[in-house]
């Protein structure tokens, strides 16, 4: 099936959940993403911040960026002008730079706390403690130029569906005690981002917003190394 095609599939099967697509570009070329665009994709995750301003810069300005990758302090200032969500927050630093480049630019940055769920240690994310933590710290309180919208994880890589089911179940029960505890009036705190093309179908069951998807879409991933792309 062409990318078109998968577009067009996945719309139809996930929006009438209401779940968000969200698709995941990195490495691929302009015109992939333009025929995905083409297709009604408005929402692109990609990992690289070299990549996104890249592509941002060459793409219809009506685009949603998601970065889903891992995000280091000195790159935030490269995406703080146009980003839509950040969904990889994992320390209490990262989001206090986010801040400070979100108000150079006159801006609120939404986000996302990546919150560790699987049994692998090359994950990022905070720990449930570290969520809670982190909201009820002084220095969260005082940040005005970013909104926590949501949590996002990552399930261990396993053939076992019962593992990824509890782990998506997890992040979901976090999710519902921090509405409760910290985000009761705020209904912009409505976003679970989990599921990928391997178990974005155990992911929606278990209450995703946003699915990441890839592979399903573009095909492989093909690396491809994008000029003066620093290692995240």
């Amino acid at each position: 099936m062409s990318i078109t095609d998968n577009i067009k599939a996945f719309k139809t099967e996930i929006e009438s959940v209401n779940v968000r697509l969200v698709a995941v570009s990195k490495t691929k070329p302009i015109e992939d993403l333009m025929e995905a665009y083409k297709a009604g994709q408005r929402i692109f995750g990609e990992n690289q911040v070299q990549e996104l301003a890249d592509k941002y810069e060459q793409l219809p300005k009506d685009i949603e960026w998601h970065l889903i990758g891992h995000l280091q302090t000195n790159k935030v200032k490269y995406i703080a002008p146009f980003i839509s969500l950040i969904h990889s927050v994992d320390s209490l630093k990262l989001l206090t730079e986010i801040n400070k480049q979100a108000e150079k630019n006159n801006r609120v940055i939404d986000c996302l706390l990546q919150v560790y769920i699987a049994d692998e240690e090359t994950k990022y994310g905070l720990g449930f403690d570290e969520v809670i933590e982190l909201l009820e710290s002084q220095e969260f309180t005082e940040l005005k130029n970013i909104r926590i919208v949501g949590v996002m994880g990552i399930a261990t890589n396993t053939e076992n569906q019962k593992q990824i089911n509890d782990e998506f179940y997890e992040l979901r029960t976090l999710f519902e005690g921090l509405k409760i505890a910290y985000f009761k009036n705020e209904p912009s705190f409505k976003e679970i981002s989990m599921g990928m093309s391997a178990d974005y179908k155990i992911a929606i069951e278990q209450g995703s917003t946003l699915v990441r998807i890839g592979s399903d879409i573009f095909g492989e991933r093909v690396i491809k190394h994008f000029k003066n792309q620093e290692e995240e």
